[in-house]
């Protein structure tokens, strides 16, 4: 449905990928999802730079940290970001199938459906294309994370796909973009707080995600088709 698109534009990256699709191609069919992470500042700040009125959904699930939650409230006020969608998991089925909120210890497979993909799935209802953050450097399945591929019938978007560990630190100091609060307590990679602990490394960011566990995804992203594009040059980056 896509192909046309993804052969135009899968050479580009970063502002230059996402001003076509934010502004003509999608306009007003595409939305960003956001964790309000340790490197969302990056992708939301691009974003605010070609379009502040770009729906950013991001999902509550009522395990985040109080840092995270903080952090969304500054960077929606300082990017100026004016259609910022907090998504839920639906209280009837928490009820039922999380009364103790206790699932993540037992089944966290499950937990993450209930308080992620399916609440995702329903906010991006009405959507051609979304945007996502994730970036080929974290490894594990993302090695290969294509920037443009088809998706249950939306394109997905990956600007940062082959960005560095290097060049999203240049552009946040270039763009002076506060990091998480949590950076400083080492924390690499920051998700729902009983699934997170201080650890990783600049090689492996995700290591403290459902760290001790076979698990490495929340669900949300299915399998990257394969990509060996080349990482942008570094000097293209990071002005926005």
């Amino acid at each position: 449905m896509h192909e046309g698109i993804i052969a135009e534009l899968n050479h580009l990256d970063g502002p230059e990928l996402l001003a076509p699709l934010v502004t003509d191609l999608f306009r007003g069919k595409v939305a960003l999802v956001s964790s309000f992470g340790a490197e969302s500042a990056v992708l939301l700040h691009m974003a605010a730079s070609i379009d502040r009125s770009l729906p950013i959904v991001t999902l509550d699930t009522g395990k985040l940290f109080a840092e995270t939650v903080a952090y969304r409230t500054q960077l929606t006020a300082l990017l100026g970001l004016t259609d910022v969608r907090i998504v839920t998991p639906r209280a009837n089925v928490l009820r039922v199938l999380d009364g103790s909120g206790s699932l993540h210890r037992s089944d966290p497979d499950r937990c993450c459906h209930i308080r992620k993909v399916l609440p995702l799935e329903k906010a991006l209802s009405g959507f051609k294309a979304w945007i996502s953050g994730r970036k080929r450097y974290h490894g594990g399945v993302r090695t290969d994370v294509a920037t443009l591929e088809e998706t249950d019938g939306r394109l997905k978007i990956e600007p940062l796909a082959r960005f560095t560990r290097q060049q999203i630190e240049v552009y946040l100091d270039h763009h002076r973009l506060p990091r998480h609060p949590l950076i400083e307590n080492g924390y690499f990679s920051i998700g729902c707080a009983p699934c997170t602990v201080a650890c990783g490394s600049a090689d492996n960011p995700r290591a403290g995600r459902w760290s001790g566990l076979s698990k490495t995804e929340c669900g949300i992203h299915r399998s990257p088709i394969p990509s060996h594009n080349p990482v942008p040059s570094a000097s293209r980056f990071p002005v926005a």
